[in-house]
This record gives C-alpha cells, structure tokens and sequence, in this order.
C-alpha cells in the first residue's frame, strides 16, 4: 500500500524551498549591491581628496605669484608650503605633512630654478609629491586578504610670477 501526502503538506514543503531560495538570492544581491556601494564610496573619497589637493595647490601658487620678490625666497616658500597644509587639513585630507608640499620657482622659459630674494621668477609652481592615499581602508571586508590598495595622488598648479 502506498501512502501519499497529504496536499497542505505538499504545498508547505513548497513554500518552504521557496523561501529558502529567496534568502539566498537576497544575499547574493545583497552582497553584490554593497560592493558597489563601497567602491562609489571609495572613488567619490579619492575625488574629494584629489580635488582638495588641487585647491591647495592653486590657492599656494597664486599666493607665491604675487609675493614681492624682496621676501619670496625667505617667507613666500614657507607661507605657501603652510597655505597647502592648512587647506588640505580644513578639507579631512589625512596623513598629510609638509613635507608633501614642494614649491619651485621658474625661469621666464618656465624652467626650474632656485628661488631667490630680491629676483623675480618668470613663473611659480606649487606640487604635492609622495601623498599616497589608501583605497578601501574603511571597507576592508571587500578586498580578501590585503587591507587596502594605494594610490599616488601628484596635483600641480604652475603660474606666471605676476608682480
């Protein structure tokens, strides 16, 4: 004799494996949808960082480009190279030191030379070198076994020596 389930019973263990196949698809759309949540989050962070050392960067050569050639060696280098910490500090940019911060006058051909008192440069250049910004620190969970990948962030400003 054969016995056969009964249909509310059959219907339960349906709905079961349904149920059971929708946790599971949630979770990998789930883990997919935070993924890219995370990386908008992390190239939006790098933008930020990247646009915050750019208006450094400028706002320290327009302050060296009009800096009387009488003190642009003595203050004008140390104001400008102070004037990229304290905006790259004011925008949450970490790690960053003065030693970031390299400012060069120009020939009048723009080539680089020694900044002097009492000699106007054709031009000036303020750059940042060695900021490494670390990509994914924030969400380690997403990059396996390495904790973070680094990017080299080198934003430049050069213009005209204007007095």
């Amino acid at each position: 004799m054969t016995m056969t389930k009964h249909p509310a019973v059959i219907s339960r263990t349906l709905h079961a494996r349904q149920a059971g196949s929708a946790v599971v698809e949630f979770a990998l759309i789930l883990t997919l949808l935070i993924t890219l949540l995370a990386g908008t989050f992390e190239i939006g962070r790098a933008f930020w960082y990247y646009d915050a050392l750019t208006k450094a960067t400028r706002d320290a050569a327009r302050l060296m480009s009009v800096t009387a050639k009488i003190t642009i060696a003595s203050t004008g280098v140390a104001d400008a190279r102070q004037a990229v910490v304290d905006a790259v500090a004011s925008a949450g940019v970490p790690d960053f030191a003065t030693a970031n911060v390299r400012v060069t006058c120009l020939t009048v051909t723009f080539s680089d030379t020694v900044c002097t008192d009492n000699v106007a440069p054709g031009g000036v250049r303020v750059e940042i070198t060695g900021y490494t910004l670390k990509i994914g620190q924030f969400i380690p969970f997403l990059l396996g076994s390495s904790p973070s990948y680094s990017a080299v962030l080198v934003p430049h400003t050069t213009m005209r020596y204007m007095l």
